[in-house]
């Protein structure tokens, strides 16, 4: 006989016990009921003795906790030559955490277990709505919800929300929801679902803690017009590149959509630079049809998939930020920067790659001018920064060297003074004007010195190397001395 009969007393009303149960309860003689609170509990058999756990849930306010002792109670309890019998709202393995744990731990224990099903939350719900569960209906518990910072819902689907109990864990559950829905998306509260006191009420999403929730309360949450989800996106492009989709679209390849790609990254860039949060929503999209563009012709030629690019890239930034995910202390952003190259090197020796460059995983094809920024800012990662260094302006004549750093010491006191940006852009525009009076590109004479600098900075880790050190243990003066000594100025 199995030592933990679990039952599911349904959604509320006694007219929804399955004659299982009933038939269960009425043999039982006890019976340990995760809560009273729940209306079908005044219509089981009579002269049946009742436990409960209500207690425990008013000892702790941690969930987890009281999970785990109810879990340790009933093992306990299953000891006994008779067992025991729990008894837990809805059906057993519909958003009830405590059967969920009982069961793994029962599992292990070889303790045999029997499930008496009952009707779950779920069907009086769609009932009370006059929903189909298999148009897409997803169904999600509130408290799972609280611990979220984006709710993990498709919005192009229905969604259920159960066990919203409380008008504080529906102000919680809201928050998460904007993140993803309108203030004013429709939503419907439903109360007692089931039973002779069901109630519905249909309202906008900010308004769904205004209302008093109880144990029994459950939240709708309609699917958004039209395709929202990333999903639904990416089937639209896969009908674009299908073979009754458009003739332009399935001819392109990873290079012709280059040039796409790039033009997209500057009009973003421009939509940024403009401050309009509807041209950055606007160009944003056209980006992202670029992403998916691509992923999609992966997909068709074999390369990769959708979920390789995303599960990559989320395991790198989990993998990259331990004092996130992990429990590693860092004192500000400046341990962010140094656990993050840390990180990456041993990246790259798990995979057998040979030493690189911190330098390197800049992209040659930047702008000119953003990839100075980006190699100035690696640079200074370890403590390299040439405007500070005494010394090390490449192969400016000293003269040039010192008057430049006068006029840079000038341009940075007005910077300070006005605090904007707009001084240095005109600093900027003037110089490149200059540069064209002399008959010069600016573009491509900055790419030049970029290279120059790239070498010269290989030949500085090289010579690190070489005295058994790394950069990043070195003192900026010491890395300065060995840039001048190496011979790489």
């Amino acid at each position: 006989m199995p030592q933990i009969t679990i039952v599911g007393l349904g959604p509320g009303d006694a007219g929804d016990l399955t004659r299982d149960a009933w038939q269960v309860l009425q043999e039982a003689g006890e019976v340990w009921l995760r809560t009273l609170h729940h209306p079908v509990v005044a219509d089981l058999p009579a002269g049946l003795t009742l436990h409960a756990f209500d207690e425990v849930y008013e000892r702790s306010d941690r969930f987890s906790e009281v999970y785990g002792e109810i879990v340790q109670q009933i093992l306990t309890l299953s000891r006994r030559e008779q067992g025991v019998v729990y008894a837990v709202p809805g059906h057993p393995l519909v958003g009830e955490s405590t059967v969920t744990r009982l069961l793994a731990v029962a599992r292990e224990d070889k303790v045999p277990v029997r499930i008496v099903g009952g009707l779950s939350f779920v069907e009086p719900a769609l009932t009370a709505l006059g929903l189909d569960a298999l148009d897409g209906l997803q169904i999600i518990d509130a408290l799972d919800l609280l611990s979220l910072n984006h709710p993990p819902l498709n919005p192009d689907q229905p969604a259920l929300i159960a066990q919203v109990y409380s008008r504080a864990v529906a102000s919680e559950v809201k928050l998460v929801l904007m993140n993803q829905y309108d203030d004013e998306h429709p939503t419907a509260l439903i109360d007692g679902a089931g039973t002779q006191s069901e109630r519905v009420q249909h309202l906008p999403l900010y308004e769904i803690d205004r209302q008093v929730a109880s144990p029994l309360t459950t939240l709708y949450v309609a699917p958004l017009e039209g395709v929202a989800s990333f999903e639904g996106f990416q089937g639209t492009i896969a009908k674009l590149r299908a073979p009754d989709g458009c003739p332009w679209d399935r001819e392109q390849t990873h290079e012709t959509l280059r040039t796409n790609l790039l033009e997209e990254c500057y009009e973003v860039l421009e939509a940024i630079d403009e401050g309009s949060p509807e041209a950055l929503s606007e160009e944003l999209g056209d980006l992202l049809l670029q992403v998916v563009l691509h992923a999609q012709i992966a997909v068709e030629d074999g390369e990769f998939r959708m979920t390789d690019v995303i599960s990559h890239i989320d395991a790198k930034l989990k993998r990259r930020h331990p004092h996130v995910w992990a429990g590693v202390d860092v004192s500000g952003v400046g341990d962010v920067v140094a656990n993050w190259e840390v990180i990456k090197q041993q990246e790259r020796a798990a995979k057998g790659a040979g030493e690189r460059s911190l330098l390197d995983g800049i992209p040659r094809a930047l702008p000119a001018l953003a990839q100075a920024v980006a190699y100035s800012d690696r640079a200074a990662r370890v403590g390299f920064d040439r405007i500070e260094g005494d010394g090390v302006w490449g192969d400016l004549p000293e003269t040039v060297a010192a008057d430049l750093a006068r006029l840079l010491a000038v341009l940075e006191a007005h910077l300070a003074s006005e605090g904007h940006a707009s001084l240095m852009g005109d600093v900027l525009l003037v110089i490149s004007d200059w540069a064209r009076r002399q008959h010069i590109d600016p573009e491509s004479a900055l790419r030049g010195a970029n290279q120059r600098f790239a070498q010269r900075f290989s030949m500085l880790e090289t010579a690190a190397r070489e005295r058994g050190v790394a950069l990043d243990d070195l003192s900026p003066e010491d890395i300065h001395r060995l840039w001048e000594s190496h011979g790489v100025s």
